[in-house]
């Protein structure tokens, strides 16, 4: 029995049409995303499944997972708060923004809030150093000019 529903596994396969068939593997980012949203993690049972459903060894899959910061690799919190902390974001109020969201949630990055509602995560450029403090939230959704008020707001909209 497959790990991935039906719907998961034909968002795959349009992905991996998007290349010729002996470059199937060149789908696994987006095949990790989808099987990350479909379970909010990837365990290394569903990074087998993938690397099944592709075409390529186990491994190959693994060290795309593990490389980048944007999949889950154990069970998160309801949301995920990535605060770019690379230098123009830090000197541009990132690490302020970083600090508040620890006191506020109560949980320094990697950790995950008392209720599981949030894991604050630090992250390297997303490519919006003009629009600091820049934050992603659940790899999806991207905020920027993250004013203390503003992630207050956010903070009791995710709630």
């Amino acid at each position: 029995m497959s790990l991935l529903s039906d719907g998961a596994l034909a968002k795959i396969e349009r992905e991996a049409t998007k290349y010729p068939p002996e470059q199937r593997q060149s789908a696994v980012m987006s095949a990790l995303a989808i099987a990350q949203d479909e379970h909010g993690w990837l365990s290394n049972e569903l990074m087998e499944e993938v690397a099944k459903v592709l075409g390529m060894p186990p491994v190959a899959v693994y060290e795309v997972a593990t490389f980048y910061a944007m999949y889950n690799l154990k069970p998160n919190a309801r949301h995920k708060v990535t605060v770019c902390t690379n230098l123009p974001c830090a000197l541009s109020g990132g690490a302020d923004a970083a600090e508040y969201l620890k006191k506020k949630l109560g949980v320094d990055f990697n950790e995950t809030t008392a209720d599981g509602g949030f894991t604050l995560k630090e992250g390297e450029c997303m490519g919006a150093c003009g629009d600091a403090p820049v934050l992603l939230v659940d790899n999806k959704r991207m905020c920027s000019f993250m004013s203390n008020e503003k992630l207050d707001k956010l903070i009791e909209e995710l709630k």
